[in-house]
C-alpha cells in the first residue's frame, strides 16, 4: 500500500504543469493557446524568453529526480520501486490531471528520472541532443533521436539492466508525444530555432 502511495504521489508531483503556472503567473496567459500549444520548457521559450524557460527546464528536471531520490531512500518494496516512480512522474507530466491531461513531452522529466540512474549515459544523450539541434535546427527532431538512442548508450556504459529495459518504452512513449511534430516534420512546417548554421526560426 505505501508503494501504491508513493507511485501515486510521483505521478501527481510530475503532473505539476510548471509552464501552465509560469504563462499564467508571468504574463496571465495560456501556454496551451499560445506558440506551439505545448506546456513545455521550448514553448516557454518561444513565447515568454529563456529566463523563463531555464528555471521551467529545471523544474521539470527535478519532477523525474526527486521521486526517485526519495524513493531511494524510503520507499519500501523491490529494487524497482524507484524506477516506477520515475516513471509515474513522466506519465504525471505528460497527462496532468491539473490541465485536463495534456502536459508536455516528458524529454525533461525522463531525463531527471535516468541522471540518478545513468548519468553517463545521460550525458551522452544530451551531447546527441544537442548535435542534432545544431546540425538540424528541430528540438523535437533532437528530443526523438535523443531518446531513440538511449538505450543504447545505457547498454554501452554498463547501466543497470531494469533501467535499460524501462528506457525503450519510454524512448518510444517520448517518440508517440511527439507524433504532431513528425508530421509537421513531414510536411515542412516544424519551427526552428536559429543554429550556427544559420537556420532560420
Amino acid at each position: 500500500m505505501t508503494l501504491v502511495l508513493a507511485v501515486l504521489g510521483a505521478y501527481l508531483f510530475g503532473a505539476i504543469p510548471t509552464s501552465y503556472l509560469v504563462g499564467r503567473l508571468a504574463r496571465g496567459i495560456d501556454l496551451r493557446e499560445q506558440g506551439s500549444r505545448n506546456l513545455g520548457a521550448t514553448n516557454v521559450f518561444r513565447v515568454l524568453g529563456w529566463r523563463y524557460a531555464v528555471p521551467v527546464a529545471l523544474f521539470d528536471i527535478l519532477k523525474g529526480a526527486l521521486p526517485v531520490w526519495l524513493a531511494v531512500r524510503w520507499a519500501p518494496g523491490p529494487v524497482w520501486a524507484p524506477l516506477a516512480c520515475g516513471v509515474a512522474a513522466v506519465l504525471g507530466h505528460v497527462f496532468s490531471p491539473y490541465v485536463g491531461f495534456k502536459g508536455g513531452k516528458g524529454v525533461a522529466t525522463a531525463a531527471g528520472v535516468f541522471l540518478g540512474f545513468t548519468p553517463l549515459a545521460m550525458l551522452i544523450a544530451l551531447g546527441v541532443w544537442g548535435v542534432t539541434l545544431w546540425l538540424s535546427g528541430y528540438v523535437s527532431l533532437s528530443s526523438i533521436v535523443a531518446a531513440l538512442s538511449f538505450p543504447a548508450w545505457i547498454a554501452v556504459t554498463g547501466g543497470w539492466r531494469p533501467v535499460f529495459w524501462a528506457s525503450i518504452p519510454i524512448a518510444l512513449f517520448i517518440v508517440y508525444a511527439h507524433r504532431a511534430n513528425l508530421r509537421r516534420l513531414r510536411a515542412g512546417t516544424e519551427n526552428r530555432f536559429h543554429t550556427r548554421r544559420g537556420l532560420g526560426p
